[in-house]
């Protein structure tokens, strides 16, 4: 059904977003360039992108509310309805999910009662799950107004959301300080985070993200080989034309399967002529 056109904002708050987005825009060589930085400058006003909220992005970057609208809802990072005051997203991309965030994921949407997107009655937790955010050497990560909470099971996620609704303090993995979601929108809207410590606190990358370069500057130690490289047999193994017995094959690129490709048995295709 058609809208009726989305409410101004109030007038202070329309002035006081006026400024910001100003001071945004003269980032930019082209205007439009500035969309997605505008975006979260009005997240951080109501905590999702309301219809509101777009409606002041195409007036400021002179587009209409189509293009706006297909920006917003392309990106993840922008909420479409009021959300908590902290957003708790676990990832279940490939590697995460087997080493638990599945499990992780399961168990905190049952005990916070919520499902995917979905936030607590008393406003404070929204919980997703989420794809990769390349943190894949600290898996299985949480994160919350995507900050980093590396090595998670099911039992230390439960207590991170309890310390988060009780109001108590949480510290991330690595990076600054916890603050609230609006909060969180405003600083990647490109505002400085003015609290004390906090840009100091982000620190770097942990030691497993940086054991790769340190093995390229011949810094640290090689271990072994978990696969044999593609071509040669395994080592301490019999050579590839001598069974083994009980031997288990730790990559498909070492030994490749039986398939009903590969396999006369049971060659690939349909086993009947059509109609049979």
């Amino acid at each position: 059904m058609p809208q009726l056109p989305a409410p101004a904002y109030p007038a202070e708050v329309r002035a006081r977003l006026e400024a910001d987005a100003k001071e945004v825009i003269a980032r930019y060589p082209g205007s439009r360039s500035a969309l997605l930085p505008l975006l979260h400058l009005v997240q951080s006003e109501e905590g999702f992108v309301s219809r509101t909220g777009m409606a002041f992005c195409a007036e400021m970057l002179d587009l209409t509310t189509a293009e706006v609208t297909a920006v917003a809802t392309f990106y993840t990072m922008y909420r479409r309805r009021p959300s908590g005051d902290y957003q708790v997203g676990v990832c279940t991309n490939t590697l995460c999910a087997v080493m638990g965030g599945d499990a992780i994921f399961d168990r905190l949407k049952e005990h916070l009662g919520v499902g995917n997107d979905e936030t607590t009655e008393d406003g404070k937790v929204t919980l997703e799950h989420i794809e990769c955010n390349a943190a894949c050497d600290f898996a299985p990560v949480v994160m919350v107004n995507w900050e980093f909470f590396d090595n998670q099971t099911p039992e230390s996620a439960t207590r991170l959301v309890d310390d988060l609704i009780a109001g108590r303090t949480v510290e991330p993995t690595r990076g600054a300080p916890l603050c609230s979601y609006k909060d969180t929108a405003r600083i990647l809207a490109g505002f400085p985070d003015e609290r004390p410590g906090a840009v100091e606190a982000t620190g770097g990358a942990g030691p497993a993200s940086l054991i790769g370069l340190k093995l390229a500057k011949g810094e640290a130690t090689p271990q072994p080989r978990v696969v044999s490289p593609r071509g040669e047999a395994p080592r301490d193994a019999a050579p590839r034309d001598e069974p083994q017995k009980g031997a288990e094959h730790l990559s498909s690129h070492d030994a490749p399967q039986e398939t009903s490709a590969s396999d006369p048995d049971h060659p690939a295709g349909p086993a009947a002529e059509e109609g049979e």
